[in-house]
């Protein structure tokens, strides 16, 4: 068994569960905040037989695409954090997916 853990933009988040649930996996989903312009992001949890990992990627791989988007401000919350006065264009999206071997899974 594997737990599959996504981190995704939250705008891709609702299709992504959308299309997990449409296939019946279960989806645990956890708000969490990081990266370099500091934007929320969802954490996803789904626990799959080891035959099912390459489904659930597949699913991830067809909602969360990589996107260009042009930023003028970064906030600065921490001494030693950057403020850009120009415009620069950075890539967001896609998905970081770790997949680790579970032991044992109960539902209580």
């Amino acid at each position: 068994m594997k737990l599959i853990i996504c981190i995704v933009q939250d705008q891709d988040a609702g299709a992504l569960i959308d299309d997990l649930t449409e296939q019946e996996y279960r989806v645990t989903k956890l708000s969490s905040t990081g990266g370099f312009l500091k934007s929320g992001n969802t954490t996803l949890l789904v626990g799959v037989e080891d035959e099912d990992v390459p489904p659930v990627l597949k699913i991830v791989e067809d909602n969360c695409k990589t996107r260009e988007l042009t930023t003028s401000l970064l906030t600065v919350a921490m001494p030693g954090d950057t403020y850009i006065p120009y415009p620069i264009d950075v890539k967001v999206g896609g998905a970081t997916v770790f997949i680790l071997d579970i032991e044992r899974h109960i539902k209580i």
